[in-house]
């Protein structure tokens, strides 16, 4: 009983060292020097190697996760005779939990894995050592930028997700299985508010954004400098990222809809 103890307190100051440490990390990272006109291109690139490079896999998963939602939606709706009601039943589905949940883990394994690998191979080439050798400082040239592109790029990829997605369910329900397009599209329009939905969805996702980001640099920076330590690394990232994304839904969705 001691020794199984004396086991869950290692892990316990364990984890709240690295939090620490991760928190640490962050605070450094973030309060840097604006020095906006040296900075656009760095944070332009940031932009393309996390948003743009992560289009392709967000459209087609969106789009076919919608077309899902829309069939397994009809299903459920024709059993009582209300498949008017799809449109409402996609949307909500889609802009409430699907587009910033399923966007982030998406996210998480496609730009937070190469965030990772990137800045673990430049620390274990040395890179971030020559920087602070020239005095440029590592963290506002590499981290910061990196760090805003997450945070700027998570939510407008959940917008486009959850665009296509409910293109997807319109493709299935309207085009394949008969459903009225004009009570699709209506009954879409009024059971979808703007704040309580749309909003909520893009306050998820930025959340969401800023901690995918910054464990995949945390990762990275901290992570051995070689090739096992770099792939452990990237994993470590996936992995945390995920079951923290999925954590902060169930806090954050309790908080908005009142329940906190």
């Amino acid at each position: 009983m001691i020794t199984f103890v004396q086991k869950v307190g290692r892990l316990g100051l364990s984890i709240c060292t690295e939090l620490g440490r991760a928190s640490f990390f962050l605070s450094k990272s973030v309060w840097r020097k604006p020095r906006t006109g040296k900075k656009l291109h760095l944070l332009a690139h940031a932009l393309f190697n996390s948003g743009v490079l992560s289009l392709p896999i967000i459209i087609v998963s969106a789009l076919f996760i919608g077309m899902v939602v829309g069939l397994q939606g009809f299903n459920i709706l024709n059993k009582f005779a209300v498949t008017s009601a799809l449109g409402s039943m996609v949307a909500l589905s889609v802009v409430r939990e699907l587009g910033p949940v399923v966007t982030a883990l998406l996210f998480a394994g496609r730009a937070g894995s190469a965030l990772t690998a990137e800045i673990g191979l430049m620390k274990a080439t040395e890179q971030l050592d020559a920087m602070e050798m020239m005095g440029v400082d590592p963290l506002g040239r590499i981290m910061l930028p990196r760090l805003l592109g997450g945070f700027i790029s998570l939510p407008l990829l959940t917008i486009i997700f959850c665009a296509v997605a409910i293109y997807g369910g319109n493709l299935i329900g309207v085009q394949w299985l008969g459903v009225d397009a004009g009570a699709f599209w209506n009954n879409m329009q009024s059971s979808v508010d703007f704040r309580l939905d749309v909003m909520n969805g893009i306050i998820k996702s930025a959340v969401f954004g800023v901690v995918i980001t910054w464990m995949a640099v945390y990762q990275g920076a901290s992570a051995v400098p070689t090739a096992e330590g770099i792939s452990h690394a990237t994993t470590r990232t996936v992995v945390y990222s995920s079951l923290i994304v999925l954590g902060l839904d169930f806090v954050l969705t309790a908080m908005m809809m009142g329940g906190w």
